[in-house]
């Protein structure tokens, strides 16, 4: 017997969504005492979408990335991935953080850098091709035999991004991956980085402090504000794709949606 319509409905918008957090709530504690970080916070994640999170400095966009991944116990709502309950990282979610220099091992080549997360589950054949694909991926196939401290940061970068890649992720969470790099090669991983999510249907979840980056990269873009912080601004990002760090950024779209953007980072303290 076929499923009613509308439980056929629910079951395929399900399959559409990476993350659903309803009326979340997080809560730390410190010296001083608990802080209510995030607190009645509605967000959905797309199966395939690129969503950036922003916000000022301490609204808990790095606290909502944690949660997501399951590295941060929540402490009221609900967090879903692929529509199953966040309790402990997700088998098929990989967290790429800014740090780099301190993510890879100095005393492996790249190559085993990148297989560090399959090596142990995987056969040796099957291990050195995903190793090589996402080396490619990330365009540092000659430079699968260096070691990491030989590499410039853009490049150790990318070391970090092709292991997240290498394990099949169907989600990256990134967390100011581009934040320490200089502009140009900010800019290059930027369209690397869009180059490979279309490549791989990669659900992405960015966390930056960059109004340009934000818009440029993604399909939506959140704005966290309030103390405790909750979705200020969430906005659909309708930029045609192949995006081109010149044309794009001289849209009249692209500087509209970089308007709104900033606008809602200028009243942070003015969630309803």
């Amino acid at each position: 017997m076929s499923a009613p319509a509308d439980r056929k409905s629910a079951v395929t918008h399900a399959a559409t969504r990476s993350f659903v957090c309803e009326d979340l709530q997080v809560t730390l504690y410190g010296a001083a005492g608990a802080a209510v970080i995030l607190e009645h916070v509605d967000l959905t994640v797309g199966r395939g979408e690129f969503v950036s999170v922003l916000g000022p400095s301490g609204s808990g966009k790095t606290t909502l990335l944690r949660v997501l991944g399951g590295l941060q116990d929540k402490s009221g709502g609900t967090v879903r991935c692929q529509d199953v309950p966040v309790d402990g990282p997700p088998s098929d979610v990989v967290t790429v953080f800014q740090d780099y220099s301190h993510s890879l091992l100095p005393w492996r080549s790249v190559r085993r850098n990148v297989a560090l997360g399959i090596e142990s589950r995987l056969d040796r054949d099957e291990c050195a091709k995903r190793v090589a694909a996402a080396l490619d991926m990330v365009g540092l196939s000659d430079s699968a035999d260096e070691y990491p401290w030989r590499l410039s940061g853009g490049m150790q970068q990318r070391v970090q991004i092709a292991r997240a890649l290498a394990m099949r992720p169907s989600v990256l969470l990134m967390d100011e991956p581009f934040g320490a790099l200089d502009a140009m090669t900010k800019a290059s991983l930027q369209d690397q980085l869009l180059q490979v999510q279309e490549l791989t249907g990669t659900t992405v979840v960015f966390v930056t402090h960059d109004v340009e980056e934000a818009v440029y990269l993604s399909n939506r873009v959140v704005v966290l504000e309030g103390r405790p912080a909750g979705v200020g601004l969430d906005l659909a990002v309708d930029l045609p794709s192949p995006r081109d760090q010149i044309t794009t950024k001289e849209s009249a779209t692209y500087l509209s949606l970089r308007h709104k953007v900033y606008e809602a980072l200028g009243h942070g303290g003015s969630r309803a």
